[in-house]
């Protein structure tokens, strides 16, 4: 996939292009993504995802502090990349952008700059300043510029369009099942290991602390989870904690520690990628270090248990 943060750089005739933010890369997403490609062959065009960086909304209400993402920005080119899309191209979102009007981006960016023969948009497809661009207008303006306009349906889950909106709501309860049933994977972070106190090791559940560079990524409600470890190229399994550890220090900070099962390798400062499989129980505040580590051995053999009746399934 070629990318291009210079819109002036883009170079490409018969353009197929949709437009988003595609936080997620989710099912739905992925059904606007695959009619992208499949239009793109039937024209002899290319695909083409035209996003933004950063999120809209960081510029637009800057005071909105709650907005997490399902994806760093790189997390969200790599999924756009394993998909096939041939070019992303990445606008700048500046105040002077958010400030163009429909009209005038279809004119352009989409007519004059990109050259689209073919729109592919979803079902909710907004655009412009203060949002007021919509498939109507696109469609008003698709003939005078030369283009197609083809809107996706959504992708409904019991009877509810998946959506990014969604699938945050539901890690922030820590429903991972139902969010990785609307992403069409299981959601992951990544980040570095740092050196804790070595409580854990202490009473045979050594943990490795992990610590999320991007400020902006979502972070499950706090709980333990089952979780499938990625350590170079290998794969391990384990189980995750996200919260205060009330039985030790009650801190005020969210911190995240995974126990790797069958694991006694020195890992500092090494990157690792944990993907969420299901939620085991909300975190508790223990009498004392010995009673946490009896519902630690409740914990490892129930993941053990849950998983082989995954794999014989």
């Amino acid at each position: 996939m070629k990318i291009y943060t210079n819109i002036d750089k883009f170079k490409v005739n018969n353009t197929i292009l949709t437009i988003g933010t595609f936080d997620g890369v989710h099912r739905g997403h992925l059904k606007i993504l695959k009619h992208l490609k499949k239009t793109a062959k039937q024209f002899g065009g290319e695909s083409v995802v035209l996003t933004f960086n950063p999120h809209p909304r960081y510029l637009l209400f800057p005071k909105e502090k709650s907005l997490k993402l399902l994806n760093s920005f790189e997390e969200k080119i790599n999924l756009l990349d394993k998909i096939g899309i041939k070019h992303l191209i990445v606008l700048p979102f500046t105040k002077e952008f958010s400030q163009f009007d429909s009209c005038y981006f279809i004119e352009n960016i989409l007519f004059k700059k990109l050259n689209v023969k073919h729109l592919v948009v979803g079902y909710d497809h907004q655009f412009g300043k203060d949002r007021q661009g919509n498939i109507d207008i696109l469609r008003k303006y698709a003939k005078p510029f030369g283009f197609d306009i083809e809107k996706v349906t959504a992708i409904k889950e019991d009877k509810i369009n998946i959506s990014s909106t969604k699938i945050r709501n539901l890690l922030k309860i820590g429903n991972i099942k139902k969010a990785n049933i609307y992403l069409g994977y299981n959601f992951f972070i990544s980040g570095k290991i740092v050196r804790g106190n070595g409580l854990g090791r202490l009473i045979d559940f050594p943990t490795a602390n992990i610590i999320i560079a991007d400020k902006n990524k979502i972070i499950p409600q706090k709980g333990v989870y089952a979780v499938k470890i990625k350590h170079l190229e290998t794969i391990y399994y384990g189980m995750l904690n996200i919260g205060n550890r009330p039985t030790v220090e009650n801190s005020t900070k969210k911190t995240i520690e995974v126990n790797i099962f069958d694991f006694n390798k020195q890992i500092y400062d090494c990157e690792l990628k944990i993907y969420f499989e299901y939620y085991i129980r909300k975190e508790i505040k223990f009498e004392n270090i010995m009673e946490l580590k009896k519902q630690l051995i409740k914990d490892k053999k129930n993941v053990c248990y849950k998983r082989s009746i995954i794999l014989n399934k």
